[in-house]
């Protein structure tokens, strides 16, 4: 059977709608949620790996019930689609067009020429992190299921936990050293992660993408760790807390260890600028990604030197590489619509009677799939009591993010169909 870009878009849709209608029933059978709205959306926000919650108390439920919400995160973040085309195979069916409409990002890049091998490599790759990071935190102090339990949500970008405080209620540098460490892994391409271990050290050292997201790291944390070090206990603890707190929002985890509404401006303004960002192509994060950023970035500095040489020819470089202009056309066309639609959703929100601070946030932490961020919407804070209609709209707010829109929006479209 073959696999058109038509079919590909509706399958890969179909096949996440189907998840977390199916991932609500443990929430809404169980009886912890009772109303089937918030069950659904609980499970979006794990498939989804966005990690906003409608539970106000988490460790009142049962283990096999954390485990599930645990687990909706490591499977929607590397991608059911992903794990799907592992086995198509076995079903006889090309994967490509399944891959590339779930793919996080502008492009997809192979490791190995059959598609079907990269997929698998992916996920041996995820579950090889996701195990280290489970054994080093039961090294530091946590016991296997609580460690198994963050490392999926950490691996996936997600941000559910077994506590009510997060990470924050183990009070241990060593574990937030740990899940900060892999929540900047995993908002890593896993595909030149994977040529970090073949030894391919060229091809991640030309890498914009990877570059950019080094140097925002970097940047983040120095500002971070000199704003808040008059009030932290030492260096090392104000370098821990920008680390972390910096990896949580920028890879889109929404894991936290503190309080950041209590940090000085300057702090919290970079984490609210982060928010816009998100992580790498090709990683668990969600947001916006770094490498359209990139891509934005360079064309801005062309424009400039437009202005200045109105005869010159001036070409976007990628990886030391010209770029095309449909990628500059393509992520131009994202970025617009991305806040698009974050503006629409924060109309959303505002008609449920929130102020625009709050609405926007919200819009932010269900369409980059953050799951926290200012405010109300911050750590320490269970999601807002919405409306039903409000929950559905951020439900479909999560799926599109997750999604990268155009998977979602392109199947409203008759062009789509015609092809």
């Amino acid at each position: 059977m073959k696999v058109t870009v038509s079919r590909g878009f509706l399958l890969v849709f179909l096949a996440w709608v189907f998840a977390c209608l199916l991932g609500a029933l443990p929430y809404f059978l169980s009886g912890y949620i009772p109303n089937f709205t918030d069950a659904v959306f609980e499970s979006v926000s794990g498939f989804t790996t966005t990690g906003a919650s409608v539970l106000k108390d988490i460790e009142i439920l049962p283990k096999p019930l954390i485990f599930w919400r645990a687990m909706t995160h490591w499977l929607g973040g590397m991608g059911i689609v992903v794990l799907t085309v592992a086995l198509f195979p076995l079903l006889g069916a090309g994967g490509f067009q399944l891959l590339k409409a779930e793919a996080p990002g502008p492009d997809v890049d192979k490791i190995v020429p059959r598609i079907t091998g990269t997929a698998q490599i992916l996920w041996l790759l995820y579950i090889g992190l996701t195990a280290i990071q489970t054994l080093l935190l039961m090294l530091f102090g946590m016991d296997w299921f609580d460690a198994a339990v963050h490392a999926f949500s950490t691996m996936a970008t997600g941000g559910f936990s077994s506590r009510n405080n997060s990470i924050a209620y183990y009070q241990s540098p060593a574990i937030e050293w740990v899940c900060a460490i892999f929540m900047l892994l995993a908002g890593f391409n896993f595909v030149l992660i994977i040529r970090l271990l073949r030894g391919k050290f060229n091809e991640v050292r030309r890498n914009s993408e990877a570059k950019a997201y080094g140097a925002i790291i970097l940047v983040s944390t120095a500002i971070i760790t000199v704003s808040i070090l008059p009030q932290s206990a030492s260096v090392e603890e104000a370098l821990r807390m920008a680390v972390f707190n910096t990896g949580s929002i920028l890879t889109t985890t929404g894991l936290f260890n503190t309080d950041y509404n209590i940090w000085p401006p300057a702090a919290q303004g970079v984490l609210f600028f982060a928010m816009f960002i998100g992580g790498c192509t090709g990683s668990t994060a969600g947001g916006i990604k770094v490498i359209r950023h990139v891509i934005l970035w360079k064309q801005t500095g062309n424009e400039i030197r437009k202005i200045i040489y109105p005869r010159g020819v001036f070409s976007i470089q990628l990886n030391k590489t010209s770029g095309k202009k449909d990628v500059l056309y393509g992520t131009a066309g994202f970025v617009f619509l991305y806040f698009l639609v974050l503006f629409a959703c924060a109309f959303l929100v505002s008609s449920a009677g929130e102020d625009i601070f709050t609405s926007v946030n919200t819009s932010l932490l269900v369409l980059g799939n953050i799951g926290l961020a200012f405010g109300n919407t911050g750590p320490f804070s269970s999601f807002p009591e919405y409306p039903a209609y409000v929950k559905w709209g951020l439900s479909f707010a999560m799926l599109l993010g997750r999604l990268e829109l155009w998977t979602v929006l392109a199947l409203f479209t008759g062009i789509l169909w015609r092809k």
